[in-house]
């Protein structure tokens, strides 16, 4: 008799996955960089060593259902399996649930298993900065133990709730297009579960007997996310149906194809809008789709030195006008201390 429906799920999500990163590993390993005849080994090409995949686990039922599955599917393909923890310091006792996060990732046989604590910002809200932070140590922890991969427990109602925030933003397609499956420099970062609804990670642990944390920041209605999970999502489902989630996650996979397109047109295009001094040109720039032509100015306002996660639509929009709608207006500031201005045709976007 094989595994409960639910255990089959995650096992299956996470094998998909971590054959992805056997190929990669095996691609990279076959083309290593050239050594001086002196440095290399006397004997035949070796079996490249075995990647190692980290978990990123705080003890709730996603990232448990996750790191089961990991420990279980692991060694059937000969890759190394770890996790680790992050102890953000916002609730009494936080370090004790990292301990016990710890203890439990080991008795699944996982190693290395560590818990790191960070001290959370307060830039872009307490939900950004946390996870700003969780991150930093995320990827501090794959350096440190030369890890191919670390795996997230994002399921498909994360990733519904992160196309509603978007949406709410009014930031563009690419804000839509939600989380990606594979993410970070290198695609460090791997998601699993968008494909998975959040109860079936739920029952996973649940036939498993595996014990979960329910953060308390999940149910505080301090918190967007909070707020959209209890009382957002489940009114669209009330006066929508029950297939909102699933249409959500869709919409998100459709927005990332798009998005993808359209940035590759933009850079495709942009060599042609910018003259011998590599200055872009606002005529050609203006002959452009507008979805093509944003992407463009985003990337040359980046380039310049305004920090993506600071750059929303509304900047673009304005810089924008110095093409579309030019009447003599003078520089706009974008974050970063970037300055954009239009001059003798020529869109020039430079520190100030």
């Amino acid at each position: 008799m094989g595994p409960h429906p639910a255990v089959a799920a995650i096992r299956l999500a996470v094998r998909r996955v971590l054959h992805d990163i056997l190929n990669d590993h095996l691609a990279s390993s076959a083309h290593p960089a050239p050594q001086p005849a002196a440095a290399r080994p006397d004997r035949t090409a070796e079996r490249p060593p075995s990647p190692l995949v980290l978990v990123a686990c705080s003890g709730g039922a996603d990232s448990m259902a996750l790191a089961s599955a990991l420990a279980f599917e692991a060694p059937k393909l000969g890759v190394r399996a770890g996790g680790v923890t992050v102890d953000h310091g916002l609730q009494p006792g936080s370090d004790l649930r990292a301990d016990e996060v710890v203890l439990r990732l080991r008795g699944l046989g996982l190693d290395p298993v560590e818990s790191v604590a960070v001290t959370v910002g307060r830039a872009g809200g307490p939900e950004a900065a946390a996870r700003d932070a969780r991150y930093a140590a995320l990827d501090a922890a794959a350096e440190r133990h030369g890890a191919a991969a670390v795996l997230l427990g994002h399921t498909r109602d994360d990733q519904a709730e992160t196309v509603l925030l978007g949406l709410a933003r009014g930031s563009g397609i690419r804000s839509l297009s939600g989380m990606a499956a594979v993410s970070g420099a290198g695609g460090r970062y791997r998601r699993p579960f968008l494909q998975l609804d959040r109860q079936t990670a739920r029952k996973a642990c649940m036939v498993q007997s595996l014990p979960v944390w329910d953060d308390p920041h999940n149910a505080d209605p301090a918190y967007t996310r909070s707020r959209l999970r209890h009382e957002g999502l489940p009114a669209l489902e009330k006066a929508l149906g029950k297939g909102v989630v699933e249409a959500l996650a869709r919409t998100a996979q459709l927005s990332r194809d798009d998005a993808d397109a359209l940035d590759a047109w933009a850079r495709q295009a942009e060599a042609s809008v910018r003259d011998a001094a590599g200055l872009l040109e606002c005529a050609k720039l203006y002959a452009l789709p507008p979805a093509v032509r944003r992407r463009i100015l985003r990337r040359a306002a980046i380039e310049a030195g305004a920090p993506a996660g600071a750059l929303f639509a509304r900047h673009i929009e304005e810089v924008d006008r110095l093409i579309t709608g030019w009447r003599g207006q003078g520089a706009i500031n974008l974050p970063g201390k970037v300055v954009a201005q239009r001059q003798g045709g020529r869109l020039v976007i430079r520190q100030g």
